[in-house]
């Protein structure tokens, strides 16, 4: 048994969960996500105040849709009900941020800026102009945001210039010695 896929998702005060066969909608105070659910190895239960994913039998198939399935499902209720959010850093001199509409203008040492435009449902909160966090109800989707600005300018191991995660650790290497 999935040790994941067993867990109930609680489903908290102001979430309501409608599920009708391959499709599940799960609306928040945060907003509304919905997704199409692959397959018929696993079924869905949506009690009162609980949802259950319990799989039909023990094939390959099925116990690798149980965890995933009922993952997804916690995820999309933990976004309408929190949100998500990811931190990123930006390092180097002349190095920033700013937010214009739904536009992400960002200055990264390249003889142009970069205007990157936000997909739907994502907010971006520049602070000091050199720390942004990218929020929004879709893991999925912040998550790969995310990824594609950090893509922009990744960090570089000498001097550290680019922009990571916040909690993530950059190795440095040592430069050349200048031996002759």
């Amino acid at each position: 048994m999935s040790r994941i896929g067993k867990l109930p998702i609680a489903i908290p005060a102001g979430v309501k969960v409608i599920y009708s066969a391959p499709e599940i909608k799960v609306e928040g105070p945060k907003g509304k996500l919905s997704r199409t659910l692959v397959g018929d190895a696993v079924t869905i239960d949506v009690t009162g105040d609980a949802v259950t994913v319990t799989r039909k039998d023990d094939t390959i198939k099925s116990r690798s849709a149980h965890g995933l399935t009922r993952t997804l499902i916690n995820n999309m209720v933990t976004g309408v009900s929190k949100g998500f959010e990811t931190a990123l850093e930006i390092n180097g001199v002349g190095y920033r941020a700013e937010v214009k509409g739904n536009v992400l203008n960002l200055a990264l040492g390249y003889s142009h800026p970069i205007n990157f435009e936000l997909p739907a449902g994502i907010t971006v909160e520049v602070d000091k102009m050199t720390k942004l966090k990218v929020l929004g109800i879709d893991k999925e989707l912040v998550g790969q945001t995310a990824a594609k600005i950090r893509d922009f300018r990744g960090p570089e191991p000498y001097k550290g210039k680019g922009i990571k995660y916040a909690d993530e650790t950059i190795l440095r290497k040592a430069g050349k010695t200048g031996k002759k």
